[in-house]
Formats: C-alpha cells, sequence, structure tokens
C-alpha cells in the first residue's frame, strides 16, 4: 500500500466522521440550533457524509473507508492481503481525527449537557435494546448488504471499495441501510466509524463524559468484519460464475 492512499484514506475517513458525528452531535446536545434532530435527518446526514468521503478519496484509494470493506475486497482478490493492515490503520486513524475535531468543535455542548450517555452517543453506537447475538446479528446483515450491493456494482468495472459505486450511489446505499436497518443498534456498518470515534472519546477529556461502554464495543467491529467477509464469500460463490455466463440478449 502507497503512502498517497494511506493518506487519502485517513483523509476520507475523517471527513465521513466528521460530519456524520457532527450531525448526532447537532442533533443530541443542549444548545445546539439543531438540537432535536430526528432519525431520518441524521441517516441522510450520514449518507452524505459517506458521499464526501467518497469524493475526498476515491481517486486515490478507491474509497474504503471502512476496514470491512477492505476485508471484503481483499477475500474477494481486489487488493492483496498485504495491503489490509495499511487501510486498517488508516481508517481508524481517521476514524479517531474526525471525532476529536467534533468534540473540539462542539465542546461548550458537550459541557451544557450533563448525560454521559448522550455524549458516548455522538462518538459510538449503542444498540437500543442490548442483546449482544441479536446486536451481532444487526451489524452483520447491515454490513453483508453493504459489501454485497459494492460487489454486484464492481463485479463489471475495475473499481473497487465504496469507489465502485460512483459517491451518490454509495450515499443512497447507506441511507436506506440506516432507515431499513439502523432501528436496532444505529448501523455502525463500519469498525473504523466506531471504534476510532470511541477511542476518541475515551482518550479526550470530555467534561462528565463517563465511561466508553468498552462490554459493546466488540459488537460494531466483528459484526462488520463477519458481514464484509461473508458477502465477499457469497459473492464469489453464488453471482461471480452467474454473471460470467450470462449470455446478452
Amino acid at each position: 500500500m502507497t503512502i498517497e492512499k494511506f493518506v487519502a484514506e485517513v483523509f476520507g475517513t475523517a471527513v465521513l466522521v466528521l460530519l456524520g458525528d457532527g450531525v448526532v452531535a447537532g442533533a443530541l446536545l443542549l444548545k445546539s440550533k439543531s438540537f432535536g434532530a430526528q432519525h431520518i435527518e441524521i441517516t441522510i446526514a450520514w449518507a452524505f457524509a459517506v458521499f464526501c468521503g467518497v469524493v475526498v478519496s476515491a481517486p486515490i484509494s478507491n474509497a474504503h473507508l471502512n476496514p470491512a470493506v477492505t476485508l471484503a475486497d481483499a477475500v474477494s482478490g481486489s487488493i492483496p492481503w498485504d495491503w489490509v493492515p495499511g487501510y486498517w490503520a488508516a481508517e481508524m486513524l481517521g476514524g479517531i481525527i474526525g471525532a476529536a475535531i467534533v468534540a473540539i468543535y462542539y465542546w461548550d455542548h458537550f459541557k451544557a449537557t450533563e448525560d454521559p450517555a448522550t455524549k458516548l452517543a455522538v462518538f459510538s453506537t449503542g444498540p437500543n435494546i442490548r442483546n449482544y447475538p441479536l446486536n451481532f446479528f444487526s451489524e452483520f446483515v447491515g454490513t453483508f448488504v453493504l459489501v454485497f450491493v459494492i460487489l454486484s456494482f464492481a463485479h463489471n468495472g475495475s473499481a473497487s471499495g465504496l469507489a465502485a459505486l460512483g459517491a451518490l450511489p454509495v450515499a443512497l446505499l447507506v441511507l436506506v441501510i440506516g432507515c431499513s436497518l439502523g432501528g436496532t443498534t444505529g448501523y455502525a456498518i463500519n469498525p473504523a466509524r466506531d471504534l476510532g470515534p470511541r477511542i476518541a472519546h475515551f482518550l479526550i477529556p470530555i467534561p462528565g463524559k463517563g465511561g466508553s461502554d468498552w462490554a459493546y464495543s466488540w459488537v460494531p467491529v466483528l459484526g462488520p468484519l463477519a458481514g464484509g467477509a461473508v458477502a465477499a464469500l457469497t459473492y464469489q460463490a453464488f453471482f461471480t460464475n452467474f454473471a460470467d455466463k450470462v449470455i446478452p440478449h
């Protein structure tokens, strides 16, 4: 993996998290002008946060922005396995940087908000009903859909990662996943989007922040990684050969 790809992934993921966590901060933190924004507003903003991250990084790194997407690309043979650690490191660093900027940007609003759980929700996901097997299943299915659709677009093209769809289609894909499957766990579907900001929450001395809920932190990491890998294997097993054998009408 080249340094150019590494830097592109850092910037792309940082932009994604800055804008995504930023809309959550505006909706949840007291004395924000956008306080009280509803799920659909947050979901739309997250979708276009992904759009912006893809625009930033796609020409250089193919806009993975997500360790689950990187793993799926390695499983499907789109990238060499020795690129995976570099992509993962860049994505995680970008997530930490983006979340740190949100913490500074909304610092006074974090101070004005008393509830520690609300402050954590700006940075990382959590289930409304804590049931680890079903929470894992939610993240698995959401990421499976994300990766499976990406691979469906990419099969006859040259791009991999989120760039396979293009910026607007991937935004719409994330939007529909958020609307349809986001009601259980908040649809992390991306370990860097959750673990990176969770690390930032742990490290930054936000007033009255409380704990970082490490007991749950494995779910939005392992669920998406498993979902991405299984999606890649499933597509290879059942669709790659089928698509190759299709006879044009």
